[in-house]
């Protein structure tokens, strides 16, 4: 494995705890948890726009029409990620969800590589895979356990495999834009569509979360006071899906789900332990601290051959 893919893939991984912060802080400003995360994700989908008109890349979409259908949908994953937080965190809690957030994640990548699914490349599965996906699998479940959650998805099977589906979404949006890449051979023109998609999926939530549910529409002017630091979201995205979609056909998916796994669980431990972007300061019971070395377990094994 290329070194390089190790750091950039544990950091891609940690911005995944800044952009849940960051949209604590849009949520808070707008009232609307859909609305902040319509918001970060078309802050993604500019500055990605804008980076790819920089780069003269944004001739590339005139590709888009050559593209097959499915290859144009990776965006969704975003949408159907967000939206299962906002869903499942009022019902089964934080730490339940990501936990099995994190199982989903490490079955649809060991799937994707060994069954070749979405174009990614077949790789048998081998002992040191079946160990680390093992391990990481012991990571999330003490993950559920340290936060006192095990009870909170007893009873709950629908919205635990929503949360196990939700988690897949991820290396499966990964894989789907690792072929729209090789399609257009331009990856912030890619990142950027994929924004595009996702914010245009989430705002159509908005817009149903709004007409059907009579949900109360987003507040503007409170945005004035969030932060600067609190619309770095979008920011956060973009770094992290065009990462993976760009190493996922260099290492794998299992590979680039377990490092980023860790990069955001690593990070989870010190915005807790410290209290850092204005959440509460969490003591880290040892449990905790349990499942993250797994976690660090699992992505060694996999690396190993």
């Amino acid at each position: 494995m290329d070194l390089i893919a190790i750091p950039l893939l544990l950091a891609v991984g940690a911005l995944l705890a800044v952009q849940a912060g960051a949209n604590v802080q849009l949520g808070a400003a707008t009232g609307s948890a859909f609305g902040a995360s319509t918001l970060q994700l078309g802050v993604g989908a500019a500055l990605l726009l804008a980076a790819a008109a920089a780069g003269g890349s944004l001739d590339a979409f005139g590709l888009l029409d050559d593209a097959e259908p499915w290859h144009l949908a990776g965006g969704l994953g975003s949408a159907v990620y967000i939206t299962s937080g906002i869903v499942l965190f009022p019902r089964l809690g934080a730490i339940a969800t990501v936990g099995l957030w994190i199982a989903g994640q490490m079955l649809a990548s060991l799937a994707l590589d060994g069954f070749g699914w979405l174009g990614v490349e077949a790789e048998a599965l081998r002992a040191p895979d079946a160990l680390g996906a093992l391990a990481v699998a012991a990571g999330a479940a003490l993950i559920v356990r340290a936060g006192g959650a095990a009870g909170a998805v007893s009873g709950r099977a629908g919205w635990v495999a929503l949360a196990v589906l939700a988690g897949a979404a991820l290396p499966v949006q990964g894989a789907v834009n690792a072929q729209l890449h090789a399609d257009l051979d331009a990856t912030i023109a890619v990142g950027a569509f994929s924004f595009l998609v996702a914010t245009a999926g989430m705002a159509l939530l908005l817009a149903a979360a709004l007409a059907v549910a009579r949900a109360p529409a987003p507040r503007l002017a409170p945005l004035r006071r969030v932060p600067w630091w609190g619309w770095l979201g979008g920011v956060a995205g973009a770094a992290y899906v065009t990462a993976v979609f760009s190493l996922i056909p260099e290492i794998g998916a299992a590979a680039t789900v377990a490092l980023t796994v860790t990069g955001q669980q690593a990070a989870s431990v010190l915005v807790d332990r410290f209290g850092l972007l204005r959440l509460p300061r969490r003591p880290i019971p040892p449990a905790r601290l349990a499942a993250v070395a797994a976690l660090l377990i699992g992505v060694v094994l996999i690396q190993v051959a």
